[in-house]
């Protein structure tokens, strides 16, 4: 008799989330350009749900494409996976098109992404909006604080880096909102990424050296920062995020999922906790990763990122599959 396993994420599980998000990514791949989010958003979210019924879990999908009403497939409490009451029971967050006006436009930056915890570690968190502040790792505890103003948060990060504030790279999302955020950043001289949609990209930026981006600041959708929380989990990135309410109905949404303190800033580890896989693939090409390419000779290409917060490990996949 095989002994209990006391950690549902095992090696296999890490490689087969990377099945997944090769899925919604290539599904949505055919989409690109054609103008048409809503197509290439329901083309994703149908091969996800089907990749997730070949794996041998018991899923629950805590963050997903909405509520029940709101959503035919992958909506939050849907049960996926091919062993349902057998198999290891998995918490999953997920974004099958992550970007899909970027998509529709042929803009870069959309991934298909994942992440999957043991049951309980991950917050269901409210489809709102999240002021998020986000740094990469190699920082000590604490360097980013989301009660402190952005050009102290900045001011941290450059003395711990040891550099000027000056030289310091922020990525924000490009909307009126952010109008008075970018303009204090540019008042201490950082370098400004604009990103015109999809801010897990964004955030996910901070844990790569090749971006040059240092930090992430700004607001964006709530589930999407759960997202970021566990992909900078697993490399040891800082992420702090606080819940933004326009109304009484977002609150009373809050309230659905337990959520009482509405002013709370959440950590990292609020967010997610345990051992997490996150797992992303590029539908089109961006500072992250190369998008879904069409070859000569029937062939296509893909490229993954897949992390383990357990191990530490990041795996850059590129994947080479025949069409038909």
């Amino acid at each position: 008799m095989n002994s209990p396993v006391s950690n549902p994420l095992d090696r296999v599980l890490v490689l087969e989330m990377v099945r997944v998000t090769e899925a919604a990514a290539v599904a949505a791949s055919k989409l690109i350009g054609r103008g048409d989010e809503k197509a290439a958003d329901a083309a994703a979210v149908e091969a996800m749900r089907k990749a997730f019924d070949t794996l041998e879990i018991d899923g629950t999908v805590v963050i997903g494409e909405g509520e029940r009403d709101e959503a035919p497939m992958l909506f939050i409490g849907e049960k996926v996976g091919g062993a349902p009451g057998k198999g290891p029971k998995i918490d999953i967050a997920l974004d099958p098109l992550e970007g899909t006006t970027i998509t529709a436009k042929a803009g870069p930056n959309s991934l298909a992404v994942l992440a999957a915890s043991a049951e309980g570690c991950l917050l269901n968190a409210p489809d709102v909006y999240m002021d998020k502040l986000a740094v990469g790792p190699g920082y000590p505890d604490g360097v980013i604080d989301l009660a402190k103003s952005p050009t102290e948060n900045v001011k941290a990060v450059a003395a711990a880096k040891g550099v000027e504030p000056s030289d310091i790279i922020v990525c924000v999302l490009d909307r009126p909102r952010h109008a008075d955020l970018i303009a204090e950043l540019r008042a201490l001289g950082c370098g400004v990424v604009l990103i015109g949609d999809g801010d897990v990209a964004g955030v996910i930026a901070v844990t790569d050296e090749d971006t040059t981006i240092d930090m992430y600041m700004g607001q964006g959708g709530a589930p999407e920062g759960v997202l970021a929380a566990a992909a900078l989990r697993c490399v040891g990135g800082q992420f702090n995020g606080r819940l933004v309410f326009r109304n009484e109905d977002e609150k009373a949404r809050a309230a659905k999922w337990g959520i009482t303190d509405l002013d709370r800033i959440y950590t990292r580890d609020d967010l997610v906790k345990g051992d997490c896989i996150f797992a992303a693939t590029g539908v089109t090409s961006g500072s992250l990763l190369e998008g879904v390419k069409y070859r000569r000779g029937g062939k296509m290409t893909t490229e993954s990122v897949v992390m383990r917060a357990s191990s530490g490990t990041v795996r850059w996949i590129r994947g080479e599959h025949r069409i038909g």
